[in-house]
């Protein structure tokens, strides 16, 4: 496509999008509507609904639509519960264009007007140009932006294979999700490029961003008991190994008062910070100060954007979550009890492996064992999820970064998540594609909070980022290739 006719087709895709503002706002509104909640068992109906709505408005776009059921699923009450379907589509298959894969979802977290929500959260409002309304920015809005640019593409000239991949367990596990990805590997996936995730946030609530990475998590349990029954501290306090004692003090020599992590050989997978690395941080957008305020602290570890940033997202840090069996309510009650659970994780980062981590935190047998204690210990590792990092020089990335330069007039900042995202890993590990996560939503907008929204800006702009993203991407395929088939004559 010559760089003409490219703009002109640009030009027309702006245009179709501002002149169809107001039908994508309605059909943000009637996917808002449906109370798609996937935590709560007796809403799974209408999560079922959501994904029929889904599916019938990928198939108006004239896309292939395959609704894979997933079966069911048992809860802790013995209940079996329907899984809801995942939608497989799929759009175009010129040989001589790229194939685009989007994965986004359509459950959302629960919400109550009375949980504090200014307007009712399945209802969209729009009040000083936010769109209001429970899955918003988390996801449903990033999923309809990018099936409205698809339709304006549909409209006009495709340029793009498209294929999408939409579920309705995001916000419960994902439940399923992985076993098809898997069975579907060889088959779906086997001529898709690109994979593309719209299912976070930017870091400000103004400059778009790019994320490449996000940390893992490793969740443990700590055991510590003594008998069958909770003690009275009168008759027995001062003349037994008090559980919870030994607890607190396994748990203190996890980390230090500076955050450092204090288990032995932690760090020794983490990557040292490149030159090039560090230089994304200088210009990333993030107020030190408002972050602060919204955390409702006085005072970070550390005093520089920089070191803030650089601990969020590429250092490991552990946090102490509770201890399960210790009293809790309020008043006193003087009991010494049998067993305690400590809870804690540990966010780790690209290189560090799982299997590591959880040999490497049986060094709370060492500092049990110092303690002479007859008590028992049981250390466990019920949960791991690995980190996910992305190449930010892939052709997907520059692809992100020239429709973001494009749409916004600027370029976007390149940033990681410091919590989990399994999906981007699980894809990337399963598919062996290039993924990339491209959010449209600000970092004020609330997700999984009351008063959840997305800018009409946001919402509309990012469906012109996405349309301009599919041209971009369509360019650098093509010039790759060409360079490829040069090579490859020479």
């Amino acid at each position: 496509m010559s760089s003409s006719s490219s703009s002109e087709l640009e030009l027309e895709i702006f245009q179709y999008i501002d002149g169809h503002q107001s039908d994508f706002i309605k059909d943000l509104k009637e996917w808002v509507a449906v109370q798609s909640d996937s935590v709560q068992p007796d809403l799974r109906k209408e999560v079922i609904r959501m994904m029929v709505l889904a599916a019938d408005r990928l198939a108006a776009l004239g896309a292939t639509v395959n609704s894979v059921n997933l079966g069911s699923h048992q809860l802790p009450n013995g209940q079996d519960l329907p899984l809801p379907p995942v939608i497989l589509g799929e759009l175009g298959k010129d040989p001589q264009n790229p194939t685009v894969c989007f994965y986004g979802h359509v459950d959302v977290q629960p919400a109550k007007k009375e949980d504090g929500w200014k307007t009712d959260p399945y209802t969209l409002t729009e009040i000083n140009g936010n769109l209001y309304g429970r899955g918003a920015t988390d996801n449903k809005g990033p999923v309809l932006a990018w099936i409205n640019a698809v339709e304006t593409f549909r409209a006009l000239k495709l340029v793009v294979n498209f294929k999408f991949v939409i579920e309705g367990m995001e916000e419960a596990g994902s439940l399923g999700l992985e076993k098809l990805l898997e069975e579907e590997n060889q088959c779906f996936f086997s001529d898709v490029d690109y994979i593309v995730i719209s299912d976070n946030v930017w870091l400000s609530n103004k400059k778009p961003a790019l994320t490449y990475g996000s940390r893992g998590n490793a969740c443990f349990l700590v055991e510590v008991e003594c008998g069958g029954k909770d003690l009275h501290s009168g008759t027995f306090g001062g003349i037994i190994h008090e559980p919870l004692t030994d607890l607190i003090a396994l748990l203190d020599s996890l980390v230090d008062p500076t955050g450092h992590i204090q288990i032995p050989g932690i760090y020794d997978s983490v990557a040292a910070l490149t030159e090039e690395e560090r230089k994304l941080y200088e210009s990333i957008e993030f107020d030190l100060e408002e972050h602060k305020k919204n955390s409702g602290v006085k005072k970070f570890l550390y005093g520089t954007k920089e070191e803030i940033l650089l601990h969020l997202w590429r250092y490991p840090s552990l946090s102490i979550h509770g201890i399960e069996g210790a009293f809790h309510e309020p008043g006193i009650k003087t009991v010494i009890p049998s067993k305690v659970i400590g809870k804690f994780s540990i966010r780790q980062v690209p290189h560090m492996d799982l299997s590591v981590v959880k040999r490497q935190v049986r060094h709370l047998e060492g500092v049990f064992s110092r303690r002479n204690s007859p008590n028992k210990l049981k250390v466990s590792m019920p949960l791991g999820a690995k980190p996910w990092l992305a190449d930010v020089n892939d052709p997907l990335y520059k692809a992100a970064r020239r429709a973001i330069k494009k749409v916004f007039g600027e370029d976007p900042d390149f940033i990681r998540d410091g919590s989990t995202v399994p999906v981007a890993r699980m894809f990337q590990t399963i598919t062996q594609k290039s993924v990339i996560m491209f959010p449209i939503g600000a970092a004020d907008d609330g997700e999984h909070s009351q008063n959840e929204k997305i800018s009409r800006h946001n919402y509309i702009e990012g469906t012109k980022v996405f349309a301009a993203f599919f041209l971009e991407i369509s360019k650098l395929h093509r010039h790759l290739h060409e360079t490829s088939n040069m090579e490859i004559k020479n």
